[in-house]
C-alpha cells in the first residue's frame, strides 16, 4: 500500500507541470549517450511519448556527429574539424546527410513510433523548411548557418498531433545545392526560437554547468553565464550549449535546460518535477 501511495504522490507532483505546460511546445536536442545506449533509447522514447499524451508538444532535434566521423573512418575519408566545427566538403555533405537524415532520423521514429507516439521524421530540405548560408565556404566547405526558418511546416506537423523528428540539414537556395550541415545545438536554438517554444532542453554527458568545484550550478541567469565563461568555469564544449541556451531565451524562449541525458528518464525528472536535475538558464 504503501508502494501505491507514492506513485500517487508522485502523480501529484507532476500534476502543476503537466499543467502548466499543457499546449506548450518543448524543443528537445537530442545528442550524447542517450542518443547511442539502447537501454537510454528506450528511456527517452518512454518519455517523448508520456510528454505527447499528457497534452505537451515536443519536437525532437537530433545529432550524429560521432556515426558521421565513424562512417567516413570506415570509408577512409579523413575527418576536419576547425575550432571544434566540422568542416564539411561535399563528398562529406554526402555522408553526413545519408547518416543524419536516414539512418539516424528514421531510427529515432521507428523507436518513438514503437513505444505509441506518431512521429514523423524530416530535416530542413523538407518543405525548405530550413535554409542556410555558408559559415565559411573557404575554411568550413558545406557547413553552415540557418537564414531562415518557415514555422509552419512543423507547426502543422504538430497541429495534427505528430512529434517531428529533426535532422540539422538545411537546403541552399541555389538549385542542385548539396545542402548545409548544421550544428546541432545552434539548430535546436533557432528552430525553438522560430516556434515559440516554451522550454529547451539539452541532453548531454555532463550533470550540467559546473563550478570549478565541479558541483552543479542548478540554476544561471545570462549575466551569470558571462561570468562564468569569462573566469573559465564555463569552458570546451560547453560554451556552445551555454551560447545557444542565451540565442534561444533572448530569441523569446521562457527557459533552456542542460540536463544529463545519461540518467534515465531525465527528461521527465526536469520538467515534472519541482527539484529537477540539471542546469536551468533563463532572463
Amino acid at each position: 500500500m504503501q508502494h501505491k501511495i507514492e506513485i500517487v504522490q508522485t502523480l501529484l507532483e507532476a500534476l502543476p507541470y503537466i499543467k502548466k505546460f499543457r499546449d506548450e511546445i518543448v524543443v528537445i536536442k537530442y545528442g550524447g549517450s542517450a542518443q547511442e545506449s539502447e537501454e537510454l533509447k528506450a528511456k527517452f522514447a518512454q518519455d517523448i511519448v508520456l510528454l505527447h499524451t499528457v497534452g505537451m508538444k515536443p519536437v525532437v532535434v537530433h545529432g550524429g556527429g560521432k556515426s558521421i566521423s565513424g562512417l567516413l573512418k570506415e570509408l577512409g575519408i579523413p575527418s576536419q574539424f576547425i575550432e571544434g566545427q566540422r568542416v564539411t566538403s561535399r563528398e562529406v555533405m554526402r555522408i553526413a546527410e545519408m547518416v543524419l537524415s536516414g539512418e539516424i532520423n528514421k531510427e529515432i521514429v521507428a523507436l518513438l513510433n514503437s513505444q505509441g507516439a506518431q512521429a514523423i521524421g524530416l530535416s530542413g530540405k523538407d518543405g525548405n523548411f530550413m535554409e542556410a548560408l555558408p559559415k565559411d565556404s573557404e575554411r568550413y566547405g558545406y557547413t553552415g548557418v540557418i537564414e531562415t526558418i518557415r514555422p509552419e511546416i512543423v507547426t502543422n506537423i504538430l497541429n495534427d498531433g505528430f512529434v517531428p523528428v529533426i535532422a540539422p540539414i538545411a537546403s541552399g537556395s541555389a538549385p542542385g545545392h548539396p545542402g548545409f550541415n548544421i550544428n546541432a545545438d545552434l539548430a535546436a536554438s533557432r528552430i525553438a526560437v522560430a516556434l515559440g517554444a516554451r522550454k529547451i532542453l539539452f541532453l548531454t554527458d555532463t550533470p550540467g554547468v559546473l563550478d570549478k568545484e565541479g558541483n552543479l550550478l542548478s540554476l544561471l541567469s545570462i549575466e551569470q553565464t558571462r561570468e562564468y565563461k569569462e573566469n573559465g568555469t564555463i569552458h570546451g564544449g560547453m560554451v556552445p550549449k551555454v551560447d545557444a541556451c542565451i540565442e534561444a531565451l533572448r530569441g523569446g524562449v521562457k527557459k533552456a535546460h542542460i540536463i544529463d541525458g545519461r540518467i534515465e528518464h531525465s527528461l521527465l525528472l526536469e520538467i515534472l518535477t519541482s527539484s529537477g536535475i540539471g542546469t536551468c538558464i533563463e532572463l
